[in-house]
């Protein structure tokens, strides 16, 4: 038998360093919340394992699912062809996202979702016969690691290599509270040179430190764009599927996006899936007989069956009254934790909190390679949680099967963090 621990180095990890000194951590198995190493350690997995597992590891419901449909299809090409399980897996996500939505169209994660999104967008100015290619997004944006993804997400560490390649982008301030007026003065502005999109992370930006603005202007950025025909995409990679509290983020405000992003939650974190999703405004154009007019677009693995079998067994746990009371209550807990840091850490720079997330940023070094961030992801492995910081925030974003005595067990040490590292009020002078 292999001895397999002996080859990870044969293996190149996503962001990290070839020459690391840490070796990475063996894990032999997961259940519920809980991480098995080989090594003997029990690690809580505070994060969701990059926010995709909803339902805790290992769920009998979701193994299920992914066994039953493997002995029946477990792939078929999606030109020409379909299958129930992708027909089912539609008509629940156009009925659950609830954002008149006509048209679902599948790949395979994230950043493909949206790659798909971009596509749609120049595309469908392209078949209007306008010329329209100017993308709007906000500062600090992430929407992921393939070029169109990353042409629209922030600049910086991760696309530096890159820039020469990527595509011009106007950003708006990130609308924080005392830059939402600012944010939207800008958009009108830009508005005039007639953009093809915009493209956000409604209410909660993930990978730039877990930043949350208000419904209020994003409502009213939508609002906005609507108005001039600009194409509105909401990239609900992260926010969906309850994360913001609601089941999608774009819940909290009226104005409707005209195209969607999921991925990470949608197959409860058992897979790797994408859906886009798009409303008949977007479909009208491509909805003709001239084939230069067809989105050119597919995958290997389009709308994988098994695939779609575990994303429609994890969305029946996300709508079962147990889930949804899980979700009320950590997001209840989690609020109070984050009124808890407010009140008695005053030395934090900033404290947000949106449904089950909540995030603390240090007074230290900014940047994904600050120095904090190592010690920071250390301390809490020596105390068996895995808390993956980025840079100077600290983030919790559990899964919903997370019992109240690992959320306060979590709480615990992140205080205990904060302690050690004299940002108390008591410390104050």
């Amino acid at each position: 038998m292999l001895d397999w621990e002996k080859y990870d180095h044969l293996i190149w990890h996503p962001y990290s360093s070839l020459v690391s000194e840490s070796p990475n951590l063996p894990v032999e198995r997961a259940e519920g919340v809980y991480l098995y190493l080989s090594d003997g350690r029990v690690l809580i997995d505070a994060v969701s394992s990059w926010w995709v597992n909803i339902h805790g590891h290992a769920h009998p419901v979701l193994a299920e699912a992914i066994y039953k449909q493997a002995l029946s299809l477990e792939h078929v090409i999606f030109a020409g062809f379909t299958h129930k399980p992708a027909v089912e897996l539609a008509y629940k996500l156009i009925n659950f996202t609830a954002c008149d939505f006509t048209k679902v169209f599948y790949s395979d994660n994230g950043s493909t979702s949206v790659e798909i999104a971009l596509k749609m967008a120049i595309q469908y100015w392209v078949n209007k016969g306008e010329s329209r290619t100017k993308v709007i997004a906000l500062e600090g944006a992430f929407h992921g690691d393939t070029f169109g993804a990353m042409s629209v997400s922030g600049r910086g560490l991760f696309t530096e290599a890159f820039d020469s390649f990527l595509w011009e982008v106007d950003y708006l301030p990130f609308p924080s509270h005392d830059q939402e007026e600012k944010c939207i003065a800008q958009f009108a502005q830009l508005l005039i040179q007639k953009p093809a999109a915009i493209i956000v992370e409604p209410l909660l930006q993930g990978a730039s430190g877990m930043r949350v603005y208000s419904p209020k202007v994003l409502n009213t950025l939508f609002a906005m764009a609507k108005e001039a025909g600009v194409l509105c995409i909401a990239d609900e990679v992260l926010t969906g599927f309850a994360r913001t509290g609601k089941a999608f983020a774009s819940h909290y405000i009226t104005e409707k996006p005209d195209i969607m992003c999921l991925s990470k939650g949608l197959t409860g974190g058992t897979m790797a899936f994408g859906v886009t999703l798009a409303n008949q405004k977007v479909v009208d154009v491509f909805e003709v007989s001239d084939v230069t007019k067809i989105l050119y677009h597919g995958h290997s693995y389009t709308a994988n069956p098994i695939a779609c079998s575990v994303s429609l067994a994890s969305l029946m746990l996300l709508q079962n009254e147990t889930c949804q009371t899980q979700i009320e209550n950590i997001s209840r807990w989690q609020f109070v934790f984050a009124e808890k840091l407010r009140k008695e850490y005053p030395m934090l720079k900033r404290v947000d909190q949106i449904g089950t997330m909540v995030a603390l940023e240090l007074d230290e070094e900014e940047g994904y390679l600050s120095s904090i961030r190592g010690e920071l992801y250390q301390f809490f492995l020596q105390h068996h949680i895995l808390l993956r910081p980025l840079g100077n925030v600290v983030y919790f974003l559990p899964p919903y099967v997370m019992a109240k005595a690992e959320v306060d067990r979590v709480h615990q040490v992140i205080l205990e963090m904060l302690e050690s590292r004299g940002n108390s009020s008591k410390h104050i002078d």
